[in-house]
């Protein structure tokens, strides 16, 4: 199949496949003249390669993993070691934001305190008297 159809069975464009190649997540294709051609397997890690950057994967990092892939055995022991990884990157960046959000909660309940200390300090002290407006004192 050429590239197109490549493009539309895998759900990615022409321009990232070419993209792919360059950067060597996807190896060359044969050529059919000027054809570039793909084979099923090359739709199967070009739907990877999208999955896998739904599911929060950079470039770079499936790059680490595709590096030795010349097309024939696709390398599922690193693609299960960086999944790993990734998973515990995430658990990491949850606990941060779970503090996070704790110390917000507790920033929001010491201001709330505080405001209502300052309100109750401001209802038990005397009125103070403001003065007159000057136009009010000579008429």
């Amino acid at each position: 199949m050429y590239i197109g159809k490549a493009a539309k069975l895998s759900g990615t464009t022409v321009k990232s496949i070419r993209h792919y190649e360059k950067i060597g997540l996807l190896p060359q294709a044969p050529r059919e003249g000027k054809y570039r051609v793909y084979d099923q397997e090359n739709v199967d890690v070009l739907r990877f390669i999208k999955c896998a950057q739904q599911l929060g994967f950079k470039l770079k990092e499936l790059q680490g993993i595709l590096a030795d892939y010349g097309g024939r055995d696709f390398p599922w022991e690193r693609a299960q070691q960086e999944i790993a990884r990734k998973k515990q990157e995430l658990t990491t960046q949850i606990d941060m934001l779970q503090q996070l959000h704790a110390g917000l909660q507790a920033f929001e309940k010491d201001l709330q305190d505080a405001r209502e200390e300052c309100h109750l300090l401001r209802a038990s002290r005397p009125a103070e008297k403001k003065p007159a407006h000057p136009q009010s004192l000579g008429t």
